[in-house]
Protein backbone atom coordinates (compact mmCIF):
# COMPACT_ATOMS: atom_id res chain seq x y z
CA UNK A 1 0.00 0.00 0.00
CA UNK A 2 1.19 3.02 -0.87
CA UNK A 3 1.47 6.01 1.43
CA UNK A 4 -2.03 8.38 2.33
CA UNK A 5 -1.29 11.23 4.53
CA UNK A 6 -4.55 11.34 5.55
CA UNK A 7 -4.71 7.93 6.83
CA UNK A 8 -1.05 8.70 8.72
CA UNK A 9 -2.67 11.64 10.17
CA UNK A 10 -5.44 9.54 11.54
CA UNK A 11 -2.50 7.69 13.56
CA UNK A 12 -0.62 10.52 14.37
CA UNK A 13 -3.63 12.49 16.08
CA UNK A 14 -4.42 9.78 18.01
CA UNK A 15 -1.10 8.58 19.69
CA UNK A 16 -0.86 10.99 22.19
CA UNK A 17 -4.19 10.07 23.81
CA UNK A 18 -3.29 6.41 23.22
CA UNK A 19 -0.21 6.78 25.02
CA UNK A 20 -1.86 9.43 27.69
CA UNK A 21 -4.90 6.25 28.52
CA UNK A 22 -2.25 3.46 28.63
CA UNK A 23 0.07 5.37 31.30
CA UNK A 24 -0.90 8.68 32.70
CA UNK A 25 -1.49 8.21 36.74
CA UNK A 26 -0.25 4.98 36.91
CA UNK A 27 3.00 4.42 39.52
CA UNK A 28 6.32 3.96 38.54
CA UNK A 29 6.00 0.40 39.07
CA UNK A 30 4.34 0.38 35.94
CA UNK A 31 6.10 3.17 34.32
CA UNK A 32 9.81 2.46 35.18
CA UNK A 33 10.25 -1.07 34.34
CA UNK A 34 12.35 -1.94 31.00
CA UNK A 35 13.20 -4.91 29.53
CA UNK A 36 17.07 -4.56 29.80
CA UNK A 37 19.61 -2.17 29.11
CA UNK A 38 19.73 0.09 25.91
CA UNK A 39 15.66 -0.40 25.93
CA UNK A 40 12.99 1.85 27.38
CA UNK A 41 10.53 2.05 30.23
CA UNK A 42 7.09 3.24 29.35
CA UNK A 43 8.56 6.85 30.77
CA UNK A 44 11.07 6.18 28.02
CA UNK A 45 8.72 6.19 25.73
CA UNK A 46 7.11 9.30 25.98
CA UNK A 47 10.57 11.43 26.36
CA UNK A 48 11.42 9.68 23.19
CA UNK A 49 7.77 10.67 21.70
CA UNK A 50 8.67 14.17 22.48
CA UNK A 51 12.22 13.88 21.40
CA UNK A 52 11.09 12.93 17.88
CA UNK A 53 8.45 15.87 17.87
CA UNK A 54 11.47 18.58 18.92
CA UNK A 55 14.25 16.97 16.57
CA UNK A 56 13.34 14.59 13.75
CA UNK A 57 9.85 14.38 11.71
CA UNK A 58 8.81 17.84 11.49
CA UNK A 59 12.60 19.41 10.99
CA UNK A 60 13.44 16.64 8.97
CA UNK A 61 10.45 17.09 6.56
CA UNK A 62 11.12 20.49 6.55
CA UNK A 63 14.85 19.72 5.42
CA UNK A 64 13.23 17.55 2.39
CA UNK A 65 10.99 20.17 1.19
CA UNK A 66 13.67 23.05 1.80
CA UNK A 67 15.01 21.80 -2.17
CA UNK A 68 16.76 25.43 -2.84
CA UNK A 69 19.78 25.56 -4.85
CA UNK A 70 22.94 24.46 -2.31
CA UNK A 71 20.54 23.92 0.34
CA UNK A 72 21.62 20.82 2.28
CA UNK A 73 19.26 17.83 2.22
CA UNK A 74 21.35 15.79 4.60
CA UNK A 75 19.33 14.95 8.17
CA UNK A 76 21.60 15.70 11.45
CA UNK A 77 21.97 12.10 12.82
CA UNK A 78 19.25 11.03 15.46
CA UNK A 79 20.66 10.63 19.16
CA UNK A 80 18.08 7.91 20.81
CA UNK A 81 18.97 7.91 23.91
CA UNK A 82 18.48 12.12 24.47
CA UNK A 83 15.43 11.98 25.86
CA UNK A 84 17.10 10.96 28.89
CA UNK A 85 18.67 14.28 29.35
CA UNK A 86 15.60 16.36 29.10
CA UNK A 87 13.49 13.53 30.16
CA UNK A 88 15.28 13.83 33.74
CA UNK A 89 13.98 15.08 36.58
CA UNK A 90 10.52 15.56 35.11
CA UNK A 91 7.22 13.86 35.82
CA UNK A 92 5.12 11.73 33.49
CA UNK A 93 2.46 13.95 33.28
CA UNK A 94 4.73 16.18 32.32
CA UNK A 95 5.72 14.63 29.53
CA UNK A 96 2.36 13.47 28.52
CA UNK A 97 1.33 17.51 28.34
CA UNK A 98 4.80 18.11 26.39
CA UNK A 99 3.76 15.09 23.86
CA UNK A 100 0.05 16.57 23.63
CA UNK A 101 1.24 19.74 23.05
CA UNK A 102 4.30 19.35 20.33
CA UNK A 103 2.07 16.75 18.54
CA UNK A 104 -0.91 19.18 18.27
CA UNK A 105 1.81 22.04 16.68
CA UNK A 106 3.58 19.52 14.62
CA UNK A 107 -0.13 18.27 12.95
CA UNK A 108 -1.06 21.69 12.23
CA UNK A 109 2.50 21.91 10.59
CA UNK A 110 2.21 19.01 8.96
CA UNK A 111 -1.10 20.19 7.26
CA UNK A 112 -0.17 23.65 6.88
CA UNK A 113 2.71 22.16 4.24
CA UNK A 114 -0.18 20.91 2.17
CA UNK A 115 1.55 18.59 0.21
CA UNK A 116 1.34 17.58 -3.49
CA UNK A 117 2.34 14.14 -5.02
CA UNK A 118 5.20 15.71 -6.19
CA UNK A 119 6.30 17.16 -2.83
CA UNK A 120 5.89 13.58 -1.27
CA UNK A 121 8.66 12.59 -3.68
CA UNK A 122 11.23 14.72 -2.96
CA UNK A 123 14.18 13.37 -1.16
CA UNK A 124 16.84 14.36 1.84
CA UNK A 125 19.78 12.16 2.55
CA UNK A 126 19.60 10.69 5.65
CA UNK A 127 23.21 9.43 7.73
CA UNK A 128 23.02 5.75 7.54
CA UNK A 129 20.22 4.66 5.30
CA UNK A 130 20.95 7.30 2.26
CA UNK A 131 17.99 8.69 0.43
CA UNK A 132 15.10 8.80 1.41
CA UNK A 133 11.61 10.45 0.38
CA UNK A 134 9.47 13.17 1.83
CA UNK A 135 6.56 10.37 2.15
CA UNK A 136 8.93 7.08 3.41
CA UNK A 137 9.75 9.74 6.51
CA UNK A 138 5.82 10.64 6.61
CA UNK A 139 4.65 6.86 6.30
CA UNK A 140 7.71 5.91 9.50
CA UNK A 141 6.41 8.67 11.62
CA UNK A 142 3.13 6.71 11.52
CA UNK A 143 4.78 3.15 12.24
CA UNK A 144 7.48 4.65 14.96
CA UNK A 145 4.27 5.67 16.78
CA UNK A 146 3.02 2.57 16.43
CA UNK A 147 5.68 0.58 17.32
CA UNK A 148 5.99 2.46 20.87
CA UNK A 149 2.67 2.04 21.38
CA UNK A 150 3.28 -1.51 21.05
CA UNK A 151 6.25 -1.39 23.15
CA UNK A 152 4.75 0.03 25.85
CA UNK A 153 2.10 -2.21 26.01
CA UNK A 154 4.82 -5.34 26.02
CA UNK A 155 7.14 -4.02 28.45
CA UNK A 156 4.27 -3.23 30.83
CA UNK A 157 3.18 -6.79 30.12
CA UNK A 158 6.43 -8.45 31.03
CA UNK A 159 5.92 -7.37 34.38
CA UNK A 160 3.50 -10.51 34.85
CA UNK A 161 5.26 -12.46 32.42
CA UNK A 162 6.28 -14.45 35.35
CA UNK A 163 3.12 -14.91 37.28
CA UNK A 164 1.01 -16.26 34.26
CA UNK A 165 2.12 -19.77 34.66
CA UNK A 166 1.29 -22.02 31.70
CA UNK A 167 -0.52 -19.48 29.90
CA UNK A 168 2.55 -17.99 28.55
CA UNK A 169 2.41 -20.33 25.69
CA UNK A 170 -0.46 -18.31 24.46
CA UNK A 171 0.87 -14.40 25.07
CA UNK A 172 3.43 -13.77 22.24
CA UNK A 173 3.29 -10.44 23.62
CA UNK A 174 5.74 -11.88 26.47
CA UNK A 175 8.51 -13.44 24.05
CA UNK A 176 8.79 -10.66 21.30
Amino acid sequence: MDFDLARGIEILERTPRVVRALVADLPPAWTAGSEGPETFSAFDNVGHLIDGEETDWIPRARIILAQAPGAGRRFEPYDRFRHRRISAGKSLADLLDRFSSLRADNITTLRGFRLTTAQMALTGEHPELGTVTLAQLLATWVVHDLGHIAQISRVMAKQFGGAVGPWRAYLPILTR
